[in-house]
């Protein structure tokens, strides 16, 4: 049990030795969890970098209180999004899976994090 919780404190502050915020690492944590069951190459440097750009754009994008049940700031967030990913080359290949996977951890993120 202590393992556990000693386990859980190192993975919440985890963040701070890669140099971002909490926020951002779990914006980091999806793109390195993508990247290695699809098996592409992206630099973990690159995933951090791309986390705090994702970060910044869902804040911009999720600004207004009714941000989750309005379709034009939902779908404005995702074409967004999916443009800074295919910017930065994140995969590599187009891959609908990847997205999908990147663009639902965005709008799980701030429904929640509202909450």
């Amino acid at each position: 049990m202590i393992k556990f919780f000693s386990d859980l404190q190192a993975d919440k502050t985890s963040f701070e030795g890669l140099g971002i915020t909490y926020e951002e690492k779990a914006f980091y944590d999806i793109l390195v969890k993508v990247r290695d069951e699809h098996q592409f190459k992206y630099e973990d440097e690159k995933c951090l970098v791309l986390a705090k750009k994702i970060k910044e754009l869902v804040d911009d994008k999720a600004q207004f209180t009714d941000w989750s049940t309005r379709d034009d700031i939902k779908n404005q967030l995702n074409m967004d999004l999916t443009v800074l990913l295919y910017k930065n080359g994140y995969p590599p290949e187009w891959d609908d899976e990847v997205f999908e996977k990147v663009l639902e951890q965005a709008e799980n993120f701030k429904k929640f994090q509202s909450e």
